[in-house]
């Protein structure tokens, strides 16, 4: 799945995009306001980390910006302005969490996972889908309780479509969300990426519906 990341310390944004990567996330990063509100705006991300204090375009500006176009994508505010009120205009400006510095890795990761989760219409680590089931914690597959091995772009793509709530997605979809929208992949290779996937772990556990798209059986 895609996340972008607004931050201007280049320090910051290496850890946190390094965490989110090896969460099983594909990170887009901006350093300014208006470039995080471009993307955001023709984007689509399936979560989105933002600093207040940019250049350009401060992040509150961005989020309402956001908002008043109605793009929904879940907003975690990562901050150095940790007051209450500062939480609270964050919040009120469309945020979905406020998270504020300094702070640990590993509980912004945890954050964003549960804003994709609830996003997707999941409240447990576990998302499970007919005989599929997904640990986003531990990013294991398993079928029917069987621990499963998958690549980690295997385990992108699994992840993706049980986030979607049965919805069908389309390869376009796919190859954004697994690759950025800049990549340049067809609908043969993701056509190739289930077919591998089908091999491993049953050939019903994806299903393909013609001209549409793909869907997790059972979802």
């Amino acid at each position: 799945m895609r996340a972008l990341l607004v931050e201007d310390d280049d320090d910051i944004a290496d850890d946190v995009a390094r965490a989110l990567t090896s969460a099983g996330y594909l990170v887009e990063r901006a350093a300014d306001g208006e470039n995080a509100w471009f993307l955001g705006d023709t984007e689509d991300f399936a979560v989105v980390v933002l600093d207040l204090g940019l250049p350009v375009l401060d992040g509150i500006s961005v989020l309402k910006r956001w908002r008043a176009a109605d793009r929904v994508m879940p907003v975690l505010i990562l901050s150095a302005r940790g007051a209450w009120t500062e939480k609270v205009d964050g919040i009120e400006a469309g945020a979905d969490d406020y998270l504020a510095k300094p702070f640990e890795i590993g509980e912004l990761v945890a954050r964003v996972r549960a804003l994709t989760r609830r996003a997707g219409g999941h409240a447990s680590s576990v998302l499970t889908i007919g005989k599929l089931a997904l640990d986003t914690r531990r990013m294991a597959v398993l079928v029917e309780g069987v621990p499963q091995k998958v690549s980690p772009l295997e385990y992108r793509l699994l992840d993706y479509l049980a986030h979607q709530q049965g919805r069908t997605v389309s390869a376009g979809e796919l190859a954004d969300h697994l690759h950025g929208a800049d990549g340049a992949v067809d609908a043969n290779a993701i056509e190739a990426l289930v077919a591998r996937i089908r091999r491993k772990i049953g050939r019903d556990v994806i299903e393909t519906r013609r001209g549409f798209g793909y869907v997790l059986s059972g979802a």
